[in-house]
């Protein structure tokens, strides 16, 4: 997925992968992970998601990457809060007390730069990449995290059916991607094919939304 279908998608406005509400998967589950107040929460790929103003209310600090500067704009705008703008060495850097998004390629974040992180929060960044680049995702998210816990979400439904993204990632897959690195706990599954308007009206028989708990391991342990 090259970074000018993104790009394009924002410009055209093509946002079906923006929710219009806070996430009920984040709202949920997020207790299960015991964050201490102040905890510094990432969302790659993070758009101007409506979960990022909720996580800061609930007291949490915010780091995001985001490929699009009209999303980071658009977030900052919605958020009614200017941003102090400074370079980083793959974009730009937004930032306003408790958020910070990165804002470029997420390939080019390294830790230093990125700094702690106490969980990582995958709504739709795992999902929208194609097969070919999310081995290559995982291996950067678990390095730049340390391997930090993680709340992901993914979907499941019959990619004969319709092409995405966002696209399927079976649970093989996940245990994959994070086996290595994480204990994985399915924590829901649920049909939402009546609430996902494209696939429904695309012909898609199922569309399931699986949210997961990932765990780090002890160091050393595989």
């Amino acid at each position: 997925m090259e970074h000018r279908f993104w790009q394009q998608r924002w410009e055209q406005a093509q946002l079906g992968f923006h929710l219009s509400f806070v996430h009920p998967i984040l709202k949920r589950h997020l207790a299960r992970y015991s964050l201490a107040p102040g905890a510094r929460v990432f969302l790659p790929l993070c758009g101007k998601t409506l979960d990022i103003g909720w996580l800061l209310s609930e007291g949490y600090a915010v780091v995001g990457a985001e490929l699009s500067e009209l999303a980071v704009a658009q977030l900052f705008a919605e958020l009614g809060v200017e941003p102090v703008v400074s370079e980083w060495e793959g974009g730009q850097c937004w930032q306003h007390d408790a958020l910070t998004v990165f804002q470029g390629d997420i390939f080019a974040l390294t830790p230093a730069t990125l700094g702690t992180v106490d969980l990582v929060y995958d709504r739709a960044a795992l999902v929208a990449l194609p097969p070919t680049m999310r081995d290559a995702y995982a291996r950067q998210l678990v390095e730049l995290s340390d391997a930090a816990p993680q709340l992901l979400i993914t979907f499941e439904y019959d990619p004969a059916e319709k092409e995405g993204p966002p696209f399927p990632v079976l649970p093989a897959e996940v245990a994959r991607h994070y086996a290595d690195t994480h204990k994985i706990e399915e924590l829901s599954r649920k049909d939402v094919l009546d609430a996902s308007l494209s696939f429904r009206d695309a012909g898609v028989s199922c569309f399931v939304e699986v949210a997961w708990r990932l765990l780090p391991l002890a160091k050393g342990h595989a």
